[in-house]
């Protein structure tokens, strides 16, 4: 399994972006990947304190199991614990928040509607997106992908000056994702981020 060592470095340079003051959410997002993260449970204990974790299931047939362990190692390590495409099992474990991919993004609105308790993450891919999510109550977003990127479902990326404009443009607070690792992260300085979403870059 991957050491999942980059955690505390990417951290410290998260922190040090300019809108990272500004956002209810830790500057560093780690989300679960079945593939790139085959651990989340290792991730978790190696994540520094204070960190985020977005877990991302899949329907995996493990996933409560996997999420009751997630929820106990954030409250020891005091990370903020959210749970992607899933309102039952986020409160069956009584996870922190939600996380809605960009297609799902009106699934905020009517959580926040029924009343779920939490901070709510919405990932976006363009002005548009970010609109909507500022419309369903979200409280930060991820947009990707920002720099070129592993993920096999990766297209292209949007590029600094590009990411930067939408920053601008957003009411919300911005989190880069996508090529996000220890070798690219300060080149994220200067573009209006709030912090950084990571998956393979954790690795090292």
């Amino acid at each position: 399994m991957p050491p999942y060592d980059a955690g505390a470095f990417l951290a410290r340079q998260a922190a040090r972006l300019e809108g990272a003051a500004f956002s209810p959410l830790p500057p560093l997002l780690a989300l679960t990947d079945p593939q790139r993260t085959p651990d989340p449970v290792a991730l978790a204990e190696r994540l520094p304190a204070g960190s985020g974790l977005i877990y991302r299931h899949y329907g995996a047939t493990d996933r409560f199991a996997t999420a009751r362990a997630l929820a106990r190692i954030a409250l020891s390590r005091e990370l903020v614990f959210l749970v992607s495409s899933d309102a039952a099992l986020a409160r069956a474990v009584d996870a922190d928040g939600q996380h809605f991919p960009q297609a799902r993004t009106v699934e905020a609105l009517k959580a926040r509607r029924r009343g779920d308790p939490g901070l709510f993450t919405s990932a976006c891919h363009g002005h548009n997106a970010l609109m909507r999510a500022a419309m369903c109550g979200v409280d930060a977003v991820l947009l990707s992908p920002i720099l070129p990127s592993a993920s096999p479902s990766a297209v292209r990326p949007l590029g600094l000056m590009r990411a930067s404009g939408l920053v601008r443009q957003s009411r919300l607070p911005v989190y880069a994702l996508g090529g996000i690792q220890a070798q690219s992260i300060r080149r994220l300085k200067g573009f209006g981020f709030s912090g950084v979403a990571a998956i393979g870059g954790l690795s090292g």
